[in-house]
């Protein structure tokens, strides 16, 4: 049984110019999510898919394999995420690896724990075609989510029979963190939702993704404040 990583890391970042290679404290910020695959012991190998030099020579520096540049059909603003895992995939079978698990870990969501990575494996067993990474979601559709009409008015997005008059009342709900995701190699080509989906979840101090200039210094001042507490 082959477990690869795959970390999908494009150049033309919109939010955060160059964040995968932005520097987080000293260190290219792609570096701690390749670390934390190569120290996890779910995880044979890791393989990076970028249509970037620089982020390429970075990733191979750090430790990750990076086989070839992403063509560029898949690396635009509106490239899907599965198409590109596949394309990756197939590369790595080409060189004779059989693979059979893959996880995919966002290079955005540096404060993940490598135990998450292990914790959110274990949960695709055979009855389970895809884990996803999530936590409990602060907003609720039930409660407090509204989504414009067409006539410029708002109404609640998933209304019960019930009026739901609290927060605690509503179904709990999760936000997911785009941190990690699990499949089988025959399940891979289902995405997300055309199979059964588990959901691994995480807390909200390690769910941050990396999508703005406020979230980098978000996670910025996080880690800045764990490193404190560890000296």
């Amino acid at each position: 049984m082959t477990t690869i990583c795959t970390i999908c890391a494009r150049g033309g970042s919109v939010g955060v110019p160059r964040k995968n290679i932005r520097s987080l404290l000293g260190k290219p910020l792609i570096a701690y999510t390749i670390e934390q695959a190569l120290t996890c012991k779910a995880i044979d190998a890791v393989y990076v898919s970028t249509d970037d030099e620089e982020i390429a020579a970075i990733a191979r520096d750090v430790g990750a394999d990076v086989p070839y540049l992403r063509p560029a059909e898949l690396a635009t603003t509106t490239s899907a995420k599965i198409p590109v895992i596949e394309h990756l995939i197939e590369k790595v079978e080409s060189l004779g690896i059989g693979v059979t698990r893959i996880i995919d870990l966002d290079p955005t969501s540096p404060l993940r724990l490598v135990s998450d990575i292990d914790n959110a494996a274990a949960l695709l067993d055979d009855e389970t075609d895809c884990v996803i990474s999530a936590y409990p979601s602060d907003k609720n559709p039930y409660f407090n989510m509204v989504e414009a009409q067409p006539d410029g008015s708002v109404q609640l997005i998933k209304p019960l029979p019930q009026p739901v008059v609290t927060r605690q009342m509503a179904p709990k709900v999760y936000s997911m963190n785009a941190s990690i995701y699990v499949w089988h190699r025959n399940t891979v080509a289902k995405g997300m939702w055309n199979g059964r989906t588990r959901l691994y979840e995480m807390p909200r101090e390690r769910s941050i993704d990396i999508d703005s200039e406020f979230d980098f210094h978000l996670v910025e001042r996080i880690m800045t404040n764990l490193m404190k507490k560890q000296m």
